[in-house]
């Protein structure tokens, strides 16, 4: 996940330290903490985890983002890592606390201003594993079936051939290991306990 805490309410950190250890734990973080925030395919795609900022940023702007830290809670990371798409323009206060909810008007003025023409993010499962919205302009894609265990979701991931159009896979959960659902959680008040 996106903070130490994330990975240790839903079980990155318990899971990783129960088959490894606490090094190589402390390796995933570094490598976390370093990896790009954003890419762009063929000057077309811009892809991130969470979504975009609600104001008018550059591509600039956004590669002379620091790594190697926590996120902020607010800012230009911030906005990469847990925005969300809203069906409506404008931009509203997020359900997670952290980000914005971003319409299609703020996807279309962000592509523009960067001579983009698709935006794909992930960090909201999706039933069938994908979403395709903003008038095909935002694509979400989750690669994560059966999110914790319970969610029924399929998996999706995209292949973009060389006019970098969206080619969608889609696939189902395998049979869980004889672990419980969740078990290596820790937080959300024992929700997952």
């Amino acid at each position: 996940h996106e903070t130490k805490n994330m990975n240790r309410i839903y079980g990155f950190e318990g899971e990783v330290k129960a088959k490894y250890d606490d090094k190589i734990f402390d390796l995933f973080l570094e490598v976390f903490g370093q990896l790009p925030l954003a890419s762009v395919i063929e000057d077309k795609v811009f892809i991130t985890h969470g979504g975009i900022p609600v104001v008018p940023t550059t591509l600039d702007e956004i590669r002379k983002i620091k790594r190697g830290g926590e996120p902020p809670e607010k800012g230009l990371m911030s906005d990469l890592l847990w925005s969300d798409p809203q069906p409506f323009p404008g931009k509203s206060p997020s359900k997670r606390g952290v980000g914005f909810a971003f319409g299609p008007d703020i996807t279309e003025a962000f592509l523009e201003k960067n001579n983009l023409e698709l935006l794909v993010r992930s960090h909201e499962v999706k039933d069938e594993g994908y979403l395709v919205e903003h008038g095909n302009k935002t694509i979400t894609v989750f690669s994560a079936p059966n999110y914790c265990d319970s969610m029924g979701n399929k998996g999706a991931f995209i292949h973009f051939g060389k006019d970098c159009k969206p080619n969608f896979t889609q696939f189902e959960a395998v049979p869980h290991p004889d672990v419980r659902p969740m078990a290596y959680a820790a937080g959300m008040g024992g929700l997952f306990s």
